[in-house]
Formats: structure tokens, C-alpha cells, sequence
């Protein structure tokens, strides 16, 4: 065990191995216990070093909590002011897109990997809608008609890094996380909504 140099509690570990710093937590929702607070120190550490990193962070948020409404309106804002980073004194901006973000401190998951580890296909038709090439004939049609009504546009993906082909730090694309997880994805593997796109040719699944 080692101390925490912030708060002084001891640095305990879960079974994994895992460090953990296990305390009281009392809000708006009443007393928790047993909460790990080192993952909330260890983001908030980390966005005062690399502040302009905020609103991707809290995208990835959005997507886990399956809020499409908050999704829309972070990718429709552009470089909001809120989110501006002015870390070196001098108000100089660092534009993130947010749709092709991947998280340093969770993997390196991307906003599909976050959306289907957290089991939110409506999240994960979205982001396909927004950051890939998939055809617009493949989309559900309650889908397409829920994104026109939302108000979500589909920029040409031309040039643009297909959200598809993305691998986190297990050099898991999204569709080999889907295909690992099962469940509600096993309909999408089947259907190779999630197969990256290479130079406009599917790779062959035998």
C-alpha cells in the first residue's frame, strides 16, 4: 500500500490489482460508501494538464449514458468557448474532433467502443451515422428518421478516418469488441454493420 499525496488516504488495490482510494461520498443522491474516488482525481489531474480535452471527455460521457440529445448538440456547438483551451497564457486553441477522440486514460477507446461496451446501440447508429462510410441504404429506418427529426447532418466522410477502423490499447476495433461482448451486437457482426472499410472493400469473413 502507498499514501495518496493529495487527501492522505491509503492507496489500497482491487482484486484485479488495480489501485483504488475507497471513501464517503455524500450528495444529492445520499450517502455512498465504499466509492473510488481515484479515477475522478486522476481525470481531473489530467484535464488541468491538457484542458482543451474537456469536451471530448465529456462526449465520451454522453455516449456511455446513451444521451443523444447531448451528443448533437456538443457535435453541432463546433469549438465551443467552454471547451476552449487557453492552457499556455496566451489564448492559443488546440480543435479536437471529438467523433474520432480517443480516451488516454480508459484504453484508448474511442466513442463506438465506449457505445458498445456500455450496450447503447441507439448511440452507436448515431456515431456511424456522423463518423463512418457506412451506406445510407444499411441504416435502420427508424434510425434515419429519428436523426432528420434530431436534426443530425451527415458530412461527406471524404478524407476523414472511417470510426470503424479505430483500435484502443488492446488493438480491439470496435467490431472486435462487439464480436467479444456478444449479446445485442451479435445481430451487428452478423451483418458487418461494424466491418471497417478498407479502400472501399469489406475484408472477407470466413
Amino acid at each position: 500500500m502507498s499514501e495518496c499525496t493529495t487527501c492522505g488516504n491509503i492507496l489500497d488495490h482491487n482484486p484485479t490489482g488495480e489501485e483504488q482510494i475507497l471513501c464517503k461520498i455524500n450528495n444529492e443522491g445520499g450517502l455512498q460508501e465504499g466509492f473510488d474516488i481515484l479515477p475522478v482525481l486522476k481525470e481531473e489531474s489530467y484535464l488541468k494538464a491538457f484542458p482543451e480535452e474537456r469536451k471530448a471527455r465529456a462526449f465520451l460521457e454522453f455516449c456511455a449514458d446513451g444521451d443523444v440529445g447531448a451528443i448533437l448538440d456538443l457535435v453541432k456547438s463546433g469549438d465551443d468557448e467552454d471547451f476552449r483551451n487557453n492552457g499556455d497564457g496566451e489564448g492559443a486553441t488546440k480543435s479536437i474532433d471529438v467523433l474520432r477522440y480517443q480516451d488516454p486514460l480508459s484504453s484508448l477507446d474511442s466513442c463506438l467502443h465506449v457505445a458498445i461496451r456500455n450496450g447503447q446501440e441507439d448511440v452507436a447508429w448515431l456515431l456511424l451515422l456522423l463518423a463512418s462510410s457506412l451506406e445510407p441504404h444499411r441504416f435502420p429506418s427508424d434510425v434515419t428518421q429519428a436523426a432528420k427529426t434530431l436534426g443530425a447532418v451527415r458530412e461527406s466522410q471524404m478524407g476523414k478516418v472511417d470510426i470503424r477502423v479505430l483500435e484502443n490499447e488492446e488493438h480491439l476495433t470496435a467490431e472486435e469488441l462487439a464480436r467479444k461482448l456478444g449479446g445485442r451486437w451479435e445481430a451487428w457482426i452478423e451483418r458487418q454493420i461494424l466491418t471497417p472499410v478498407f479502400d472501399g472493400i469489406l475484408p472477407v469473413v470466413f
